[in-house]
């Protein structure tokens, strides 16, 4: 993430890190994408960790809290929400801050269902609701 000041650029790097319980009748979303499994992750919007964490790593680079403290899963607003709406919503927020996106770098870690073939998408969407190229967005799983 750099800053967007023309006088000083600023270079940041946020952390992102989230885990949800798998549980049975739930739907898997991981990077805005519906992964076919027996379970799914549990919380209070889509529960999407890749999306989740992606979120608190931009918002934490820019200084601006986290997911928790933005959308509280107190809040019945966010209740099943698409994760890819917050995910957009916080990039408004860096931007506004004066930050933009550089490049999104995440992991994904679980042992099953296999997820390589649904990476691309995920790579797409995630590309799209931060406004950068496909080429600057690398998953991992």
């Amino acid at each position: 993430m750099t800053q967007s000041a023309s006088h000083i650029p600023q270079f940041r790097i946020g952390q992102g890190y989230d885990v949800h319980a798998l549980v049975a009748d739930r739907k898997l979303i991981l990077g805005g994408v519906h992964v076919p499994s027996e379970k799914g992750l549990l919380g209070h919007s889509d529960a999407d960790a890749l999306l989740h964490a992606i979120t608190d790593a931009l918002l934490g680079a820019a200084g601006l809290n986290d997911i928790g403290q933005l959308f509280p899963d107190t809040d019945p607003q966010f209740k099943d929400m698409d994760s890819r709406i917050l995910l957009r919503s916080a990039l408004q927020k860096i931007q506004a801050a004066g930050f933009q996106v550089g490049n999104v770098d995440a992991t994904i870690i679980c042992q099953k269902p296999k997820l390589a073939t649904f990476l691309p998408e995920m790579v797409r969407n995630i590309a799209a609701d931060l406004a950068v190229t496909p080429s600057h967005v690398n998953l991992k799983a």
